[in-house]
């Protein structure tokens, strides 16, 4: 990428930011470059404190600064506001959530008469894909300036609890997967945590407490609640038509949205938690093509997940499909969602991988989310400094995990059911967890039961070797679970697709239903109906297997769209 040779000033900024890359960040447009960009806007004009966007409504697009100034705060539900920049002309106004119209983050006041240009989100994604140059420099400010906002530690959402407890970590994993700024107070150390724990007689079940920008306030809230309550789910009906809807934002569905919204189709991606999928979890990936020194997988995810908004693909997260209903009575596949909604698109793909595998140990349910994790992310780790953790897992995913923490925890004790880890583990991962002192192997074993302490947290773990009758015991406070995953395909029952035994989704399989035309590997044995990555039957269970599978899929779709419209002879 080119130099930008004409920035903002680097004062503007305030201390409570830091902006490393501030040119990128925070670039000043040529008058040639902004008339280029004219025939995707109007000019709008704002009297001095007029609101250009707030914090929690949504936002209306970009703004591009034609004269006057523009002040930038932001602010919690606290009422703490603080300054981020004062903009000028020649610079522009949004960041990667006004690529779909997302709500604000941030608040934007008149400093005097201002006149911009303002180029709402489907126009923003045009500009960005026609001028690729210019294009370019704004995708990379968009998003430099979403994590100047998660660094900045103020603004968005306020988590308040103690920093240890399992709900607090579940839902500030949520929020940072789904890339929101948010920060922590704990009432013990924070007066003005301690003091709205007071007003609302919070018990220890009612927290952490999340105060939202507008105020609102939520007694421990479920992801779902916290999304609506966030403004990060909207109402899509059923009076709109998608040519595809993709039931998962792992890396094979993100694929899929990526290349089939870039050659014109219209996308909906729905994910019940956060994009990314299991992949997302992972710290490192470094067998990926084209990463030689690694990449994590939520970087590797938000990438993706930008470059699919940019292409026009609709991004429903959080939101679970509850069933599918294959009939076509209105001409069209329909999905029912937990909020009550509908969806209609002209075909599916099956995009929603697997769910963690919940193995037969005593107590688990009672801790899960309370020491018991499914995934090892710089969250939980903070959780394990300076302690023992356990770990049960042999594969990849477990190999990742065990390196990755055994630089935060005194010692990991891996605990493996199999007698060795060649035959699921690559050889890089296997290299270096023995060569990292503080992991402990113990083959032949497998975790029976668990206990807790008496702050209802976990404190021991009950294992045995499967080659003896001997209970062991470990005093740790995390158990990292990695021991396989489930097809998550509870909702295509009733819709006609078919699964293997294991309940993974068949393809490629010539089925009455589709007649005599040959039928495409990804196809399932319901017409315009695909399946890609982990919940397919047979596939290779990779993250680059998945992106491929992705790809593979559109030119599918493309021909059954086709097929599809012609008319019957």
């Amino acid at each position: 990428m080119s130099a930008d040779n004409t920035t903002a000033d680097p004062a503007t900024a305030t201390n409570s930011f830091a902006f490393p890359r501030h040119g990128q960040t925070f670039p000043t447009l040529t008058p040639h470059e902004i008339d280029r960009m004219r025939r995707f806007g109007e000019v709008v004009l704002f009297k001095h404190g007029e609101a250009l966007f707030e914090t929690g409504k949504p936002g209306p697009g970009m703004f591009v600064i034609l004269s006057g100034e523009v002040a930038i705060t932001q602010r919690d539900g606290l009422g703490h506001v603080s300054p981020v920049i004062d903009q000028g002309p020649g610079q522009f106004l949004a960041e990667i959530g006004q690529l779909s119209g997302r709500v604000a983050l941030v608040d934007g006041h008149a400093e005097g008469d201002v006149e911009t240009l303002l180029i709402p989100p489907d126009k923003l994604r045009a500009l960005l894909v026609a001028e690729a140059d210019l294009g370019e420099r704004i995708m990379r400010a968009l998003i430099l300036r979403r994590v100047s906002l998660i660094q900045g530690g103020v603004g968005g959402p306020v988590l308040i609890g103690p920093a240890s407890l399992g709900d607090m970590a579940r839902l500030q994993n949520f929020l940072a997967r789904n890339g929101q700024p948010h920060h922590l107070l704990d009432p013990a150390t924070d007066k003005d945590a301690a003091d709205l724990v007071a007003r609302y007689s919070a018990s220890r079940a009612d927290l952490p407490l999340v105060v939202c920008p507008n105020g609102t306030v939520l007694r421990n809230p479920t992801e779902t609640a916290l999304a609506m309550a966030m403004g990060m789910i909207g109402h899509h009906g059923p009076e709109k038509l998608y040519d595809v809807a993709v039931v998962g934002s792992g890396p094979a569905g993100l694929a899929t949205a990526v290349y089939a919204a870039s050659e014109g189709l219209s996308v909906a991606v729905f994910d019940s938690r956060a994009f990314g999928g299991q992949a997302g979890a992972s710290a490192r990936i470094e067998n990926y093509l084209g990463f030689p020194t690694g990449i994590s997988g939520q970087a590797l995810a938000g990438r993706a997940f930008n470059q699919a908004q940019k292409f026009g693909a609709e991004m429903l997260i959080p939101v679970s499909v509850r069933s599918l209903d294959c009939s076509k009575s209105n001409g069209a596949f329909e999905l029912a969602t937990e909020c009550g909604h509908l969806l209609r698109a002209k075909s599916i793909v099956v995009a929603s991988g697997a769910r963690y595998r919940r193995p037969e140990i005593e107590n688990l349910d009672a801790f899960e989310g309370r020491g018991v994790w499914y995934w090892a992310s710089p969250i939980e780790a903070k959780l394990c400094t300076d302690q023992d953790v356990a770990l049960v897992g042999g594969g990849n995913s477990a190999g990742q995990a065990a390196v990755f923490l055994s630089a935060h925890a005194r010692k990991v004790y891996m605990i493996i059911r199999g007698g060795g880890l060649g035959a699921s583990m690559s050889r890089y991962l296997i290299e270096r967890i023995e060569a990292t002192p503080n992991i402990e192997l113990t083959f032949n074993g497998e975790v029976i039961g668990l206990e807790g302490g008496e702050d209802a947290s976990l404190a021991r773990v009950r294992w045995r070797s499967r080659l003896g009758p001997d209970v062991h015991m470990l005093d740790v406070r995390n158990l990292f679970l990695f021991v396989g995953a489930d097809p998550a395909t509870g909702w295509l029952e009733g819709c006609g697709v078919k699964v293997d035994r294991a309940g993974f989704v068949l393809t490629g399989v010539q089925d009455g239903k589709n007649g005599e035309r040959p039928v495409p590997p990804l196809e399932t044995t319901v017409p315009g109906v695909f399946a890609v990555g982990d919940v397919r039957s047979g596939s290779v269970k990779r993250v680059g297997g998945a992106i491929g599978e992705g790809a593979q899929v559109v030119a599918a779709l493309h021909g059954f769209l086709g097929d599809s419209a012609k008319p019957a002879l």
